[in-house]
């Protein structure tokens, strides 16, 4: 956590911008900017040239903004973070379609890679207070450009109630400092729609606020009222509706050796488990082999639970929401409740029980699903933790 700890010290010391860039340049994130320097953009939208200039100019006026000094130095950092590597998504899915610079999906793909570098390069992983800070600047570069084209939203308030249940696991998300980013990246552009743009965040920031969730996410009357809501059904989030589900099925995620196992005998003990793990051993299917069997006969044996409504335990990795989402649409279909426990420990011990298994999962194989990891939110299931063991 070194580079976090430095750049917190140099925005404490509320240095000159530029000895701040040049320290940036010969740090951990120094990468980054080396690779956005060749990386071009469309010049009707960024005149200023090359995704490096646009960053640049976008930190600098993040650093202008006279919101900032509210904030702690961890919440400065965190967004300075943000700023910083908001566009390195770019670097991957920057193309020429059309003879026009293009880069789709870049805020998706960028969030996947700040999670994998403040994991693996800033030690900022298998803490309460590391997960949060590292999510919160996740989702803040997930989020960025949706400030701007919010107005064009079919249900804004339900959106805008989604996104904001970010914070209440990444306590440092809020739309606030979304707006914040998505300001500061309007401003470092040379374009003809800065005007309009700014506008329309300035928008964005009233319904939030109107939607009462510019600060914090909504509060909702009760768990089962929020899921409905946030899952998109015909409900008002004031509502208090009838909880007709009849028990809880704890899907587990997390990577290889951080600890389900142990976690589910030392909270769970009582309960049936379901092991993806198991069933490969059963069937002598490797993790690296195609897993459609393994998840077949794993869909067969929950469903006689879920007819016989018995509460269970799902564990496998479960690392991206559309993974879960194939399972938690099984088992509400069944009229079970879910909670999705999400456990993460540090390297070191997480290389320890990974390699101390039988079936150890290869550490390449490790960092692939790392890169691919999206941590389980508010709005995929009734219950959501995030667990440090």
């Amino acid at each position: 956590m070194e580079f976090v700890e430095k750049l917190k010290l140099l925005l404490s010391e509320k240095q000159d911008f530029n000895i701040l860039w040049n320290w940036l340049l010969q740090s951990e994130a120094g990468a980054f900017l080396s690779e956005m320097q060749s990386v071009m953009q469309n010049p009707i939208f960024h005149g200023e040239g090359n995704v490096y200039l646009h960053t640049k100019m976008v930190c600098e006026a993040l650093m202008k903004n006279a919101e900032l000094s509210a904030f702690s130095l961890n919440e400065r950092a965190e967004l300075f973070l943000a700023v910083l590597l908001h566009d390195i998504g770019k670097i991957k899915t920057t193309a020429i379609e059309d003879g026009n610079w293009i880069s789709p999906h870049h805020s998706s793909a960028g969030s996947h890679m700040t999670r994998t570098f403040l994991w693996q390069e800033c030690g900022l992983c298998g803490s309460k207070e590391a997960i949060e800070t590292r999510e919160s600047i996740c989702g803040l570069i997930r989020y960025h450009m949706l400030p701007v084209h919010m107005i064009d939203q079919e249900d804004a308030a339900l959106r805008i109630r989604q996104v904001a249940s970010v914070g209440e696991l990444a306590k440092g998300f809020s739309w606030q400092k979304l707006c914040m980013i998505a300001d500061a990246d309007i401003q470092g552009r040379i374009a003809g729609d800065i005007n309009e743009c700014r506008e329309k965040i300035a928008l964005c920031r009233i319904l939030a606020e109107e939607s009462g969730c510019l600060y914090r996410s909504y509060p909702y009357h009760d768990i089962y009222t929020k899921h409905a809501y946030l899952r998109g059904r015909n409900v008002l989030p004031d509502q208090a509706l009838y909880d007709d589900t009849w028990g809880e099925v704890t899907l587990m995620s997390g990577l290889p050796g951080s600890g389900k196992d142990t976690w589910i005998s030392g909270h769970l003990p009582e309960l049936p488990m379901i092991s993806l793990d198991d069933i490969r051993k059963e069937m002598k299917v490797k993790p690296t082999d195609d897993q459609g069997a393994v998840i077949q006969e794993a869909r067969a044996r929950a469903k006689v639970f879920l007819r016989k409504k018995q509460p269970f335990v799902w564990n496998a990795t479960n690392l991206s929401r559309e993974i879960r989402q194939k399972q938690i649409r099984l088992f509400e279909q069944y009229g079970a409740s879910v909670k999705i426990v999400y456990l993460e420990t540090d390297e070191k011990k997480r290389k320890e029980r990974n390699t101390g298994r039988a079936d150890a999962v290869p550490e390449e194989a490790v960092n692939k699903l790392l890169r691919k990891t999206e941590l389980p939110l508010p709005e995929e299931a009734r219950a959501v933790e995030w667990v440090c063991v």
